[in-house]
């Protein structure tokens, strides 16, 4: 089975009355894309909008090139083996508008129920993502020497399946359990952390100094999943002892998206700063000695220590992130804290109302979050709620679970409480309960957001004046094209990004009900298939480093499900992206590199080594094009080398944009 793991998150794409750029009918009439051919032509086109280069611009450097049109220059790129004969299979083009018509009828599709399910996000550059990331940094930590680390079984679901998935290649031994009443005591000298969530998925509110206090008697880490909005009334982690707190922060003002992106963030003590994944920002003074921020601490080591390397992480969720901040910006400390008191108000009055009507909260000390038990089974109310446009959170066969957000309004709240009430003539008198339910003892004393940044700007006219003032220091398409390298974002056009906005689109939770997700499954299932040529594909990897890691991960299993669980060596180009070594190896390979001859392929190394590890090959990792942005001519010969010693080809698609229209990665040899 060949599988695609793409680093792009439900993009859209679409093809224009030209096909592909390098499409057969568009390099033999590569001209007629910039005018009109007949009157009934349509104008707004992709091309004409959306390629820089005019007809002459492209005459000319195809001369300088020396070339006489582009369907030459195609044929002396690409290799004679591997270039299309064929057109892709994308359909008749569609303009702008009549993109805009159809996918605002697939949007319909989906259906925006009001939804309480609550623990956000389920993609794999999130919380999970960051908690396996805390997990490696304890046990770094550790030396390496301790190989046991505990959940507590009130963390949400998919952070321990991330979990359990990113340990087995380091086997590291996942124990799931109740960390309020565990003897960790019989674990000895190998347990290296312990993770909470705070409040946990329950929404239940714990005391968990103590734990801290044991983990770190055992010489152990303490690592706090956790919630920003939740934190501006509790007790934040760091003083009670985590070592660690990580969370996701789609919260601050991120739209759901059917599970993100969404940018985790990332907390740490000071004796851990040098083992974060990502990039910090410091101050610092410039040559004139004036303040100034730069990068001063990047362990996107990866590019360093390569097999090495304690992480693969290659993104900074930057567009997310500063969305979040910005939330942060405008609101101000005081702002986000009265959203968090609105929303737990919200919650008790809710938990009085549904108590009032004989049902049972478990949850005693909570935030926004509520489990109730449903006496004779929860499957009455969880369908009564269906039928009223609302998702609730099926915990199990007698449990219910709600959370509320700051989007939920009075009326919302009255509808919630229709669906518990027991008598059809019910009308709900919600009194607002002003008392918090959360103890002294878990509140927050302690300033927060004390930069001047989030005490500043609270207007619309001063965000406004703030955000372009930030946007004048960048370098972007405004002032000319950006040369970067291979694994930069590509330009998306305006109508590629007005979907993004629609609230069938943007306001889908993770876990809705499959078939409240209609539309997102046609987009999903869209023409990558057709582009790239392989059997399936997978959208879930948010960043290029996580699709290597999930590509690397099915060929690991492709090779156990044969009974070949000793093959564990990935060859790697010593020219590759340095997330190709760091990926292998936190998929439990050993990395082995190929020599390259100024950017080619060494296929004499290749075969040597592929042969000697006849017995061990995994996985061969090649980029294509390049990173020189070069089509190999022997890349076809590479992946039979590879097939025939029995191993996997992955192939990066970091330049897959130079690829469409001209050649397939299955056609190749990918698998």
């Amino acid at each position: 089975m060949k599988i695609l793991s793409l680093a792009f998150k439900h993009r859209i794409t679409y093809a224009s009355n030209c096909k592909s750029l390098f499409s057969k009918p568009l390099i033999k009439k590569f001209s007629s894309c910039s005018r009109v051919r007949d009157a009934f032509s349509p104008l707004d086109t992709f091309p004409r909008r959306h390629n820089g280069s005019s007809e002459s611009d492209v005459k000319k450097m195809l001369d300088i090139v020396g070339v006489k049109d582009m369907e030459e220059l195609a044929s002396k790129t690409v290799p004679a083996n591997i270039l299309s004969k064929q057109s892709l299979a994308l359909g008749k083009g569609l303009t702008e508008n009549e993109l805009l018509k159809k996918l605002k009828n697939i949007a319909s599709k989906n259906k925006t129920h009001k939804t309480y399910i609550g623990m956000a996000n389920a993609s794999l550059l999130d919380e999970g993502t960051a908690a396996a990331e805390a997990m490696f940094i304890a046990y770094s930590a550790g030396k390496q020497k301790q190989h046991t680390f505990f959940v507590d079984k009130k963390c949400h679901p998919q952070t321990i399946a991330c979990l359990q998935t990113r340990a087995e290649c380091f086997k590291i031994k996942v124990v799931v359990g109740n960390a309020l009443d565990y003897d960790f005591d019989q674990h000895g000298k190998d347990l290296f952390g312990i993770l909470a969530q705070y409040p946990a998925t329950d929404g239940t509110i714990n005391d968990y100094t103590e734990l801290a206090n044991k983990i770190h008697s055992m010489g152990g880490q303490m690592i706090c999943a956790t919630d920003l909005l939740a934190l501006t009334l509790l007790i934040p982690p760091g003083e009670w002892g985590a070592d660690i707190a990580i969370g996701n922060s789609q919260r601050f003002g991120v739209p759901l998206g059917y599970g993100g992106p969404h940018a985790a963030f990332f907390a740490c003590k000071k004796q851990h700063v040098r083992r974060i994944p990502g990039r910090l920002v410091g101050v610092s003074r410039d040559g004139s000695g004036n303040k100034a921020y730069r990068l001063s601490l990047q362990t996107r080591e990866q590019h360093i220590r390569r097999e090495k390397a304690t992480s693969n992480i290659c993104t900074a969720q930057a567009l997310l992130a500063n969305m979040a901040a910005m939330y942060g910006v405008y609101h101000g400390p005081e702002g986000v804290k009265n959203i968090a008191k609105r929303i737990h108000n919200f919650t008790n009055t809710l938990a009085a109302d549904i108590k009032s009507h004989g049902y049972t909260i478990k949850t005693n000390h909570f935030f926004d979050t509520l489990n109730v038990h449903i006496e004779g089974g929860s499957k009455k109310i969880y369908e009564k709620a269906l039928k009223a446009g609302i998702n609730l959170r099926k915990v199990d066969d007698f449990t219910i679970g709600i959370t509320l957000d700051e989007t939920v309004t009075k009326n919302d709240l009255e509808n919630l409480i229709n669906v518990f009430a027991k008598d059809p003539s019910y009308v709900p008198n919600l009194v607002d309960i002003e008392k918090s339910n959360i103890p002294n003892r878990f509140l927050r004393t302690s300033p927060f957001m004390q930069h001047q940044v989030f005490n500043s700007y609270h207007s619309e006219t001063e965000m406004l004046r703030y955000i372009y003032h930030l946007q004048s220091k960048d370098l972007s398409l405004a002032h000319s094209m950006i040369s970067l390298g291979s694994c930069t974002m590509k330009l998306n056009a305006t109508t590629e990004m007005i979907p993004v906005t629609w609230p069938e689109f943007a306001n889908i939770h993770p876990f809705a009900p499959i078939d409240q997700a209609e539309g997102y499954k046609i987009l999903i299932q869209h023409d990558l298939a057709e582009i790239t040529g392989f059997d399936g594909i997978s959208l879930q990897p948010n960043s290029g480093a996580q699709g290597e890691y999930a590509g690397l991960r099915v060929i690991g299993a492709y090779h156990k499900s044969r009974g070949d669980e000793k093959r564990d060596v990935c060859l790697i180009p010593d020219s590759a992206h340095g997330t190709n070594p760091a990926s292998a190896a936190m998929s439990g390979m050993s990395v082995l590199n190929v020599k390259c001859n100024n950017g080619d392929l060494d296929m004499k190394d290749l075969e040597e080594k592929a042969k000697k590890y006849k017995d061990r090959l995994a996985a061969f990792m090649v980029t294509y094009p390049s990173t020189f942005g070069v089509f190999e001519n022997g890349v076809v010969e590479a992946c039979e080398i590879i097939h025939n010693y029995g191993g996997q080809v992955y192939m990066d698609g970091a330049n897959m944009n130079a690829q469409i229209g001209l050649c397939k990665p299955a056609d190749i040899g990918a698998d």
